[in-house]
């Protein structure tokens, strides 16, 4: 009982934040590069990982890494009350960002 406590703790502390709220609007639609998500809390990618950790500590998202980026999506499976908050934002779009660009051709 304690241990879901925590789980519980954690995973509402992760999603009582502004920024990390618009990362999970943007993860709607499906996978994204950090590289994007920048551009969308408009700070720095380090500023921008820290929010993803929290997220992805407290197993709400899931990361993976493709060449030098790391792409994030939503776990498919979220506690009820986590489905409900993630239910009940609105889409933010993403504009595919220069990730999807070869690293030679920069």
């Amino acid at each position: 009982m304690m241990n879901q406590l925590l789980i519980m703790e954690k995973q509402l502390k992760a999603v009582s934040d502004a920024n990390r709220l618009k990362l999970l609007a943007s993860l709607k639609n499906g996978e994204v590069c950090v590289c994007d998500l920048v551009e969308i809390l408009q700070v720095s990618q380090p500023a921008v990982s820290q929010q993803l950790r929290k997220l992805k500590e407290a197993d709400i998202i899931l990361e993976r890494k493709k060449g030098t980026w790391k792409h994030y999506r939503l776990n498919d499976i979220q506690a009820p009350y986590i489905q409900t908050i993630i239910d009940e934002l609105e889409p933010i779009s993403i504009h595919n960002c220069a990730c999807t660009i070869e690293e030679g051709e920069v």
